[in-house]
């Protein structure tokens, strides 16, 4: 998923950025295993919850983010991510009580928006470096939201993949933290 600011100067945001990377990385392991351990037989209300607090957690992510970016330029593109996460989050809660199916469904078409937004705001971040993960990431759950959607007429659909995605997405926070810490000390 996408946090992400439109034009960033490299010297105040880097920092900021990259604690909230880590961060990323750290609840989407978490929150991959939990959702792993809870869904092996179906949605339950331990499953619902968590896959409503997913894109919850986005948008927190963002405002986090637009307060660290304030004045760094514009934060048109966490704006729109907010809002593709709230909207997410509301189709998931909804979805939920549908089943494992309709969360898939939903899921994709979250993965797939918010995919396009994070390869444009990455893209417009490079010069600050850091940011190929995020541009593959933005790729990749594009890909992967296609896939969800193509998987939720599977004959046993199952939220793995969903957790599975979270986990590769907290690998590329990870690895844009570090290459955010190493292009710093490179300035």
């Amino acid at each position: 998923m996408v946090t992400t600011v439109d034009s960033p100067t490299v010297g105040g945001l880097a920092p900021a950025l990259r604690r909230l990377y880590f961060v990323r990385f750290a609840f989407a392991v978490v929150w991959a295993v939990l959702v792993f351990l809870t869904t092996k037989s179906g949605l339950g209300a331990a499953g619902a919850v968590l896959v409503v607090v997913y894109p919850l957690f986005d948008v927190g992510a963002a405002i986090v983010d637009a307060r660290s970016a304030k004045g760094a330029g514009s934060v048109t593109g966490l704006y729109v991510n907010m809002a593709i996460s709230l909207l997410a989050t509301i189709g998931i809660g909804v979805a939920a009580a549908s089943g494992i199916p309709a969360v898939l469904r939903v899921w994709g078409a979250w993965a797939i928006v918010a995919g396009l937004v994070q390869l444009v705001v990455a893209v417009s971040r490079r010069k600050m470096g850091g940011q190929w993960p995020m541009i593959l990431s933005g790729g990749i759950s594009v890909l992967a939201g296609a896939n969800f959607v193509i998987s939720a007429s599977a004959a046993n659909p199952a939220l793995s993949s969903v957790a599975g995605y979270a986990v590769l997405g907290g690998i590329f926070f990870l690895v844009s933290a570090i290459r955010l810490g190493r292009a710093a000390k490179g300035n």
